[in-house]
């Protein structure tokens, strides 16, 4: 067996109460991962926002909308597909809980891989998304819609009665969390001068990898998450200093926020986050408009969200990342926002 090889079946052998007891994601798991995805995932570009502004805050965009899933979520669907022992996986298939972009990247993965997949989503998933988990399975996956509060269950128990396969948790796995690190890696490439990166704020997979690449390196770099007003666990939960609840309600952001942190999490996320950042749903409505007028980008409210909390000025000043998640928003509710409406 060689090193590589071995590495791999180490990393598929954490088990979630590992990483609940984890303050950060070792570096070496980055970059075992960041060697995994090469070829699959793309390895997107930092861009400069065109805006007027002539303050001494300049804003930065990380493109992951621009991945063959319109998602982030790639990086760490493939990294975690890539870490299971192989056997098992031909032979039972995987599957996950997911709003819809996750699901697209393990559907891509394990096409690709050429396995089995089923995904779990709730009833409020955009038909964008859940057109595009079976345009990248090939027609073959299976989509089961529950209410929100079931599917939640799932995020919480990290299984689903009757379900076969693999689970491959979208957040609580490292190497999901390890895959999405390589964004952070590739940011200190492109910016080694970065002083701030923002980031959406889902269940924390996303933010937790970012930061412990970039803080592995360069500990003074903000690292801020960011999250809408109608789905602020984070916040509540950073000012009582434990894991809280907070009163859910659904809007045209729907890749970011939940009624509450996922426990395993919470000590990563609160050992490498700085602080949440927290918009109106109006105001990532106004930056998802910017962005396609400026920029000619197409982001998903989750994805311009940082945005929306850059402009605003509550990351400062400096050398500002806005981490552009995702891309994956219905024609519909993206003409309305052009028009100048919130869906």
């Amino acid at each position: 067996m060689d090193a590589e090889q071995k590495r791999d079946e180490e990393s598929a052998e954490v088990q979630l109460e590992d990483l609940s007891k984890l303050t950060t994601v070792p570096i070496s798991k980055i970059q075992d991962a960041k060697r995994r995805i090469k070829g699959t995932a793309v390895r997107t570009p930092l861009v400069a926002l065109n805006e007027s502004d002539t303050s001494s805050r300049k804003i930065y965009l990380k493109l992951e909308n621009l991945q063959p899933i319109g998602s982030f979520k790639l990086r760490g669907a493939y990294n975690a597909m890539q870490c299971l022992p192989q056997e098992q996986l031909c032979r039972e298939g995987v599957y996950t809980s997911s709003a819809g972009n996750f699901a697209q990247g393990l559907s891509w993965s394990a096409k690709e891989m050429n396995v089995r997949c089923s995904v779990i989503v709730p009833e409020s998933a955009p038909r964008t998304k859940l057109d595009a988990i079976q345009r990248h399975g090939g027609g073959q996956v299976n989509i089961q819609q529950v209410p929100y509060d079931a599917w939640w269950q799932v995020m919480c128990q990290h299984s689903y009665p009757g379900m076969k396969g693999i689970f491959v948790h979208p957040v609580s796995n490292v190497n999901v969390i390890a895959g999405n690190g390589t964004i952070g890696l590739e940011i200190l490439e492109d910016l080694p001068d970065v002083d701030a990166v923002i980031i959406p704020y889902g269940g924390g997979g996303l933010s937790s990898g970012i930061a412990s690449a970039i803080k592995a390196t360069k500990p003074s770099v903000k690292i801020y998450a960011c999250e809408v007003d109608t789905a602020a666990p984070l916040s509540a939960s950073l000012v009582a200093g434990q894991p809280s609840s907070f009163a859910y309600s659904p809007s045209f952001v729907d890749g970011m926020g939940s009624k509450c942190i996922l426990p395993e999490m919470w000590t990563l996320v609160s050992s490498l986050i700085d602080d949440s950042l927290v918009v109106s749903v109006p105001k990532v409505a106004e930056a998802v408009k910017f962005l396609m007028e400026r920029n000619r980008i197409i982001a998903e409210g989750a994805g311009a969200a940082p945005v929306a909390a850059a402009r605003a000025g509550l990351a400062g000043d400096g050398n500002i990342v806005c981490v552009v998640s995702g891309g994956n928003i219905d024609n519909d509710k993206l003409m309305s926002i052009l028009q100048g409406q919130v869906p």
